[in-house]
């Protein structure tokens, strides 16, 4: 995932938390590059690793995806980056 924001000149800030159906990511980038592609990208990565590590699906999710088709992005303006790590670091890690 590293490698996917730095092909977007994005940093991904702290730790990606959430629940079993969604994850929570703070990410800083600037206006040069699409939300939709950066996120799809993003999403990509993990189904992709699956692929190429020849890994099993895990079937325990009852999903046969990895990721469904949309998201949420959502400005957080000048809030402190302080709060916003805390809010995220407050969800469940992801199962």
């Amino acid at each position: 995932m590293a490698k996917v924001g730095a092909d977007f000149e994005a940093q991904l800030c702290g730790e990606m938390e959430g629940e079993a159906d969604q994850v929570h990511r703070l990410i800083h980038y600037g206006p040069q590059h699409s939300v939709s592609a950066m996120v799809n990208s993003l999403k990509g990565f993990p189904a992709g690793y699956y692929e190429a590590q020849d890994l099993i699906w895990p079937t325990n999710t009852g999903r046969e995806y990895f990721w469904s088709p949309s998201y949420l992005a959502a400005t957080c303006g000048g809030a402190p980056i302080r709060l916003l790590k805390q809010y995220i670091e407050s969800q469940k890690t992801p199962t």
